[in-house]
């Protein structure tokens, strides 16, 4: 309740105090609170004990006022009702003269400090002062001790209640200035012991929709959902501004809106309409990080029905999957707690929960998978769930999900080198390499078929390779190839491990050939007899003993290190994964997907497993552009993209298809799977296809050029719209391998009559080639060079026979179409006879 108080007249104060006391003017048990005003804060410090006996005598307990305590969000669990002041005191002061917030702050505090018995013995819970001539606005708790808090600085204190900022008390706030009047933006940095450092930073961003007219009549549904869409498009611009402005790594950013109108609404409706508009801005919020959001909103679900206070959560922490969960807020009988309870089938996580719980900071998890992130790929153990969602998109309709669409176990090795399986929680592996034996039902193989997926872990030594690495890769690839299943191997890493004695790094010393010109070179390196005596016992060197000049010196003639696996022992066991490499890809189905990087061996493991899906902005080398650029002296590349990006590999044929994402990556494996047999001993995979066998083909191909895709997959009628000419393959089977490289022959795979086909067709039309230029070589240009349609060239006969290789080990049965001319010319100098190289190419 808010008692109008005038100083200026202390008869109407005397009577407006005699009124709020008055238990027929206000039932007892209410929070009870004072707005007074004063031309400047010496007249409220002569006036206090006027201002402060309307809170002399509170109303004794009752129900209401447990009721009324049960609703504050600040309380502490282990004080007593009678412990808890729930009362507030709004003074506003005219004129504060010329001073600043800083310098107000302290007067205010320290008369609140002084008065604090005689506040608390009240039950005051907050003091507020509002400085009308500055539009300030400084709040003092009693949880603070009457100090401000200054997370509430201008802040109108039922705002803050509203957009609920203790519970972000696991974080030390800064507020951010907003353009926009109606955001609230905190910078929150994880409360953490003194001495360690902060690593978790992130933006809260809080809103609060209210009717435009502000009345309170029921809202209609239509305008919260515009209004809703129009404050998240005002959030995420002030999140690229402060973005912009900060000097700290943000990551799992949260939005929470807050929707005061109640209206009338079937809360399923909710999730539909928050679902389809992150969808709409689901790019720009991943790229602000935004991980978190949640809506608050009253509804009922009639017109007469009971107020449902109701919370949606949305999460989307692993950037393909968006988890929404839907709660209702109730009393817990037994305590009388306001708690979380799950609206509907699926009990979301915060099921139970108190609705003042606070927003928990980073976990190992979550650092580990914003470290993958940020290096553009996703975090290894995140690939399961992402399997999972790709088999949903696959099968469509949600009525026909299968039940444990995907069960897995991750395969470790023991103590004695060998697999086992094992589950076991995220993030416990201690090695960069992690494998997964999985089950996937697919429509194909709706009873379930198995594969063995490996990845790098880099978010563990940059994914680099060492001898564990190595050993479990190897492992993984051999059970594979003996029980005939699939290897996916997912590549995210920077090759082979070399590393440095750190043990040693700050010991030996440099002989000189001559101390006073460097230029000159060394003689050897060298430990003294002290720091040999304490290296020597961990066997990290071997040195041989010398005098010079008359002082005693240990020369290094080996460097072995402490530890294992950062040596050339890491270069042995590469070479081992890769011969092991080239076997599966004779035996089974190996499909590799590069993510982020493959680098040397990384790189080699790819290219021996043939069937390649790169991921945009990732990069498949042996070497990087730095140190190319040092080899050669001067700044040639800049980037690694131009040695190894999609634009380089998927133009030469390395990449048989580039992907946006991640998540389109492993639907992509999950699709090419779907043409190959579960095992190298079973037939390929017969499936129903809604054309049927017996079927005329509409397209038919004219006698001059044309695109053969449309003979194979058929194109929209060129006449009569709306309607499909079908072409040889069935409808919508039809996927096309290595594109852009090698032109003048078309592959892929399709099914014919439900039966997966390998596809070998002839570009009809004349195609361009393009040669770019050699940054190294300062003489070379980018050319274009003409391809005659129907005719075989050093690259497309080579394409033709490699694709010819995959179908076989992939048992699929292979449809030429073959309408070539022949070979192109084979003269290259003077050589008027020799074998067209395109012939050579066709014979591997």
């Amino acid at each position: 309740m808010s008692i109008p108080i005038s100083v200026s007249n202390p008869d109407l104060a005397r009577h407006s105090t005699e009124l709020f006391m008055d238990s027929g003017f206000s039932p007892l048990c209410q929070r009870m609170g004072a707005m007074v005003a004063f031309d400047r804060f010496e007249d409220f410090t002569r006036n206090f004990d006027e201002v402060i006996s309307c809170f002399a005598d509170p109303p004794s307990e009752s129900p209401l006022f447990s009721e009324a305590r049960s609703t504050l969000y600040e309380e502490e669990d282990n004080k007593t009702i009678q412990e808890e002041p729930i009362h507030i005191l709004n003074t506003a002061i005219r004129w504060a003269g010329h001073l600043e917030d800083e310098e107000l702050v302290p007067v205010f505090r320290t008369f609140a400090q002084s008065k604090k018995n005689i506040l608390v013995d009240c039950g005051l819970r907050r003091i507020t002062f509002l400085i009308v001539q500055k539009v300030s606005l400084l709040s003092s708790l009693v949880r603070t001790q009457f100090a401000e808090d200054r997370i509430y600085r201008h802040l109108e204190p039922a705002l803050a209640f509203q957009l609920e900022l203790n519970r972000m008390r696991n974080f030390d706030l800064t507020a951010v200035p907003c353009a926009n009047h109606r955001m609230h933006l905190y910078l929150g940095a994880a409360k953490v012991e003194e001495g360690n450092e902060v690593t978790d930073y992130r933006f809260f961003i809080r809103a609060i929709i209210r009717h435009s007219d502000l009345i309170t009549k029921e809202a209609s549904f239509e305008y919260l959902q515009n209004e809703g869409e129009r404050l998240l498009l005002e959030a995420m611009d002030e999140l690229e501004v402060a973005f912009s402005n900060t000097s700290v790594r943000t990551d799992c950013n949260h939005i929470f809106l807050n929707f005061v109108p109640t209206v009338i609404m079937d809360p399923s409706k909710i999730e539909e309409a928050v679902r389809s508009m992150v969808m709409r801005y689901g790019s720009r919020l991943w790229k602000l990080r935004v991980l978190q959001a949640e809506v608050k909103i009253n509804i009922r679900l009639t017109p007469v029905g009971k107020a449902i206070p109701i919370r949606l959560f949305l999460t989307n922490e692993s950037g393909y999957y968006l988890d929404i969960s839907l709660y209702k807020e109730v009393n817990d009988p037994r305590t009388g707690n306001i708690m979380f309870h799950s609206y509907g089938d699926k009990q979301g996580p915060q099921h139970g929960m108190l609705i003042n719980t606070p927003y928990v900071t980073k976990d190992l998890l979550q650092s580990k998978r914003f470290q993958a992130q940020s290096l553009g790929t996703t975090y290894v153990y995140d690939f399961p769930e992402m399997f999972k969602q790709a088999l949903f998109k696959l099968w469509g309709s949600t009525e026909m999900y299968p039940k444990d669409v995907l069960t897995y176990t991750e395969l470790v090795l023991d103590s004695q080198g060998q697999l086992v399986e094992m589950n076991r929680i995220p993030g416990g592996n201690e090695v960069g390499m992690v494998a997964f034996k999985m089950k996937l039902k697919t429509p194909e193989y709706p009873k379930g078929r198995d594969i063995i997926v490996i990845s790098n872990d880099i978010t563990c030594k940059i994914g680099s390779f060492g001898p564990e690495e190595n050993l479990l890769f190897l492992r993984a690839s051999q059970l594979a190839c003996s029980e005939g299943v699939p290897r996916i191997y997912i590549a995210a890493n920077s090759g082979a491990r070399i590393g440095f004695a750190d043990e040693i790094k700050d010991m030996f010393q440099v002989a000189w050939v001559d101390p006073m010109d460097l230029y000159k070179g060394f003689k050897y390196l060298y430990l003294t007899p002290q720091d040999y005596t304490r290296i020597s016992s961990v066997n990290s060197v071997h040195c041989e003993h010398v005098e010079e000049g008359g002082v005693s010196r240990y020369v290094l003639t080996d460097i072995i290190g402490k530890d294992e696996g950062f040596g050339v022992e890491n270069l042995r066991a590469s070479g081992t994964i890769a011969g092991e490499s080239s076997i599966a890809y004779d035996e089974i189905v190996t499909i590799s997907m590069v993510t982020c990087c493959a680098i040397g061996i990384g790189a080699y493991l790819v290219r021996l497993g043939q069937r390649v899906i790169q991921v945009e902005n990732s990069h498949i080398i042996l070497t990087g552009a730095s140190a190319l650029n040092k080899v050669l002296g001067r700044e040639v590349y800049t980037s690694n993209n131009q040695l190894g990006g999609v634009q380089i590999m998927h133009n030469n044929g390395i990449s048989h298809v580039t992907v946006p994402d991640d998540f389109e990556g492993v639907y992509t494996i999950l699709q090419w799977l779907s043409y190959m047999p579960k095992d190298n001993r079973s037939p390929v995979p017969v499936t129903a296809t809604s054309d049927p066998i017996e079927r005329e083909i509409d397209f038919v191909p004219s006698k001059g050029p044309y695109d053969p895709r449309w003979m194979l997959a058929g194109r929209p009628h060129p006449i009569v719209k709306g309607t499909w000419q079908s072409g040889f393959f069935d409808h919508g089977t039809f996927m096309e391998i290595m594109q852009p490289w090698a032109q003048t022959v078309v592959v892929g795979r399709a099914r014919l009559g439900g039966i997966p086909i390998g596809v070998v067709a002839v570009e009809t039309r004349t195609v361009e080639m393009a040669i770019p230029a050699d940054p190294a070589n300062l003489d070379s240009e980018a050319k274009i060079v003409q391809q005659a349609g129907q005719v075989w060239f050093p690259d497309s006969a080579f394409k033709t026979a490699q694709v010819i290789r995959d179908f076989d080990r992939e048992r699929l049965p292979l449809l030429i179409f073959a309408n070539w001319r022949g070979f192109s010319s084979g003269m290259k100098g003077d050589l008027l006879f020799a074998e067209p190289e395109s012939v050579r190419r066709a014979r591997l």
